[in-house]
């Protein structure tokens, strides 16, 4: 019987930290699928806007996370690939030329280009993540995505370039290796996300994906099949739940608990006769609100997010 081909993916969040173990099936390489194994999740205040902040408090929660996964697939990982993303992460387009060495472009010219590409100065300060090929040109012939084959004499490419804080990605290495495992790869969430959610179609026609995390919310539009921009707010849920507080003059981890079961992030959903009940103290005596003013609440917020979102079109 073959040995299993196990994976293992971390998400570490500002509020939580959440580990998958999955087996690799399908018929790879070509259509490669992924059959779940295992979760876990873990609470987190290590991490925030996508740096950690407490190695010690990210470790234990890498550790709590993974050993929940590993214990429900009863399998063991050793290695894991991380998810990264934040306002530490940037992105730019790099230009690359090269003369086709043939009659004809060969998989060595298509390195080549890549290779001229990517041979930029990111800083001292900065790691790459991945360099995405946007289009190759062939002899001023755009719009192409794979030359190989093709004839001409001079072949160009525009390269999409995600570069990482340095110290930030190894803080969060450290983190995980401190837990008893090693980062096999770094890859940004909001790319990994797009595989998981959005269509071949959607991703041709022009579609934004919008995380709204715990501290940050990321932003990646995609057209034309490649991805074009990235985007960090410092809005996202923590926010949603500091307006509650304010608003209805509840404690943080009350506020997140009515966001959770009563929240509504578009007030006209919500019945004017609803009312839901406020945690007091015996001073304060029994307090309600109306449903819909924690609605309201919620929308403002939200509606502030998307139309920071909406800037970055």
């Amino acid at each position: 019987m073959p040995e299993r081909r196990l994976v293992a993916g971390l998400d570490l969040g500002s509020t939580k930290t959440c580990a998958v173990i999955a087996e690799v099936a399908g018929d790879l390489p070509r259509s490669p699928l992924a059959k779940i194994l295992g979760v876990g999740l873990a609470k987190n205040t290590g991490v925030r806007r996508g740096i950690v902040r407490d190695i010690d408090e990210t470790t234990r929660s890498v550790a709590a996370a993974l050993k929940d996964a590993e214990r429900m697939a009863g399998a063991r990982v050793s290695d894991v690939t991380c998810g990264i993303a934040g306002e530490h992460v940037s992105a730019r387009g790099s230009a690359g030329v090269v003369a086709v060495s043939g009659e004809e472009i060969s998989p060595q010219d298509v390195a080549r280009v890549n290779e001229v590409a990517r041979a930029v100065s990111l800083g001292r300060d900065h790691e790459l993540l991945h360099d995405i090929p946007q289009e190759y040109v062939v002899d001023q012939q755009h719009g192409i995505s794979d030359p190989v084959g093709m004839t001409g004499t001079r072949l160009e490419v525009e390269m999409y370039l995600v570069t990482a804080q340095a110290t930030a990605a190894q803080n969060l290495r450290k983190s995980v290796q401190r837990a008893g495992y090693r980062v096999a790869d770094l890859v940004l969430e909001p790319l990994a996300a797009s595989y998981a959610v959005l269509t071949d179609d959607e991703k041709e026609l022009g579609v934004a994906l919008v995380e709204v995390g715990g501290s940050s919310t990321g932003v990646a539009i995609f057209h034309e099949g490649k991805i074009r921009h990235l985007a960090s707010l410092k809005y996202a849920g923590s926010h949603v739940t500091s307006d509650l507080v304010q608003g209805l003059g509840v404690t943080q981890s009350d506020a997140e608990r009515l966001k959770e079961r009563h929240g509504a992030a578009y007030s006209p959903l919500v019945s004017a006769d609803e009312v839901v009940s406020l945690p007091s103290t015996p001073g304060q005596g029994a307090r309600t609100a109306p449903r819909e003013l924690v609605a309201h609440i919620i929308h403002q917020r939200v509606d502030e997010i998307f139309q920071l979102v909406g800037r970055e079109f």
